[in-house]
């Protein structure tokens, strides 16, 4: 696939979709994006300038072009589409606190992925790659014994389930039905890829971000929260796979490096950062102080579930692809340092 060759990648002004628009050009495809607000596209297109250092300049600029769309409504999908040869869909409400109603989560997700496939159907695309995530195989309160793959599902009947995880398992079982419905299931395959890391390059920040920027920070001390994490390069570089690769047609490909713990998180960023960051708490949280500290902070609050539980889940799809995820220290420390710089 060469410049010739458009690929539209949705929500460009996100952690996840700049790091996509960077890979892409740096392999030399052009790119189109789409933004909510078109004063942006200066930021959006600074900020992928700076990670796509290496591509030359120039023609990295002149290959980004962007659209004026919304997940929340029909006008410009047709318009963001047309000419483009694979679709990354990656834009998802993803808010630092769940919110009390999951309408508010479910609606956009569930319908802007709608809103996006039928559009990239109906103009020919190869293939639509959707950004799900590990929420939506394994984000029922109660563990599995066993790690989970790309044949396991959220079960919606758990009232646990939290509106993010809710969201992701309704948008992406939404995508598979349309695709089945309309006889075009090999042009989709979705990417589930567990919290993701790395560096940034500018000043919004996801829940996991978060993680590391509390650490950084000097919070208290670590609860018993673990995640499981993957590098953003590493994602982008899956996304690119499954859109290019024959073998990703019709597949649900789960990117997870490995499973840790907040207090392993803080001791790669002690161990390999030193005075660089003198505030990384030494000490844990106990449940019961963290349950309290929910009642006051959302963002504490909407992790409170999580606590004691490990998940772990099997990436072998992707990986029979030839995606190898880089060491997780190297992630979090290069997300750190970002952070601090």
């Amino acid at each position: 696939m060469g410049a010739d060759r458009q690929v539209l990648v949705t929500g460009g002004s996100g952690f996840l979709g700049g790091w996509c628009i960077a890979e892409l050009l740096r392999r030399g495809h052009s790119v189109r994006t789409t933004v909510r607000d078109p004063s942006r596209e200066g930021e959006v297109r600074s900020r992928v300038q700076s990670l796509a250092a290496g591509s030359p300049g120039a023609a990295a600029d002149s290959r980004l072009s962007f659209v004026t769309a919304d997940l929340h409504r029909d006008a410009g999908w047709e318009q963001a589409v047309d000419g483009c040869e694979h679709v990354l869909h990656v834009a998802s409400p993803f808010p630092l606190a769940q919110p009390k109603d999951p309408d508010e989560l479910i609606v956009p997700a569930r319908d802007g992925t709608l809103r996006v496939l039928r559009a990239a159907l109906a103009a020919g695309t190869s293939r639509v790659v959707v950004t799900s995530s590990v929420a939506a195989v394994g984000g029922s309160a109660k563990g599995s014994g066993r790690p989970l793959d790309e044949s396991d599902w959220t079960d919606l009947d758990d009232p646990s389930v939290s509106p993010y995880a809710r969201s992701k398992t309704i948008a992406e079982h939404a995508a598979w039905d349309l695709a089945a419905e309309m006889g075009e299931t090999e042009r989709l395959a979705t990417v589930n890829p567990g919290a993701i890391l790395g560096p940034v390059s500018g000043p919004d920040r996801s829940p996991s971000l978060e993680v590391v920027g509390r650490l950084l920070n000097g919070m208290p001390g670590t609860p018993r929260i673990g995640f499981n994490l993957v590098d953003v390069r590493d994602v982008a570089d899956l996304q690119i796979r499954a859109m290019d690769d024959p073998a990703a047609a019709g597949k649900r490909l789960l990117a997870v490096r490995s499973f840790e713990w907040m207090a392993d998180v803080a001791k790669i960023l002690r161990d390999r950062l030193g005075d660089e960051a003198p505030k990384v708490p030494k000490r844990s949280v106990p449940d019961l102080m963290v349950r309290a500290m929910g009642l006051f902070d959302p963002g504490v609050r909407s992790v409170v579930g999580q606590l004691g539980r490990k998940q772990e889940y099997s990436s072998a799809a992707a990986e029979a692809l030839g995606w190898a995820p880089r060491p997780i220290d190297e992630t979090i420390v290069d997300c750190a340092r970002s952070m601090l710089a």
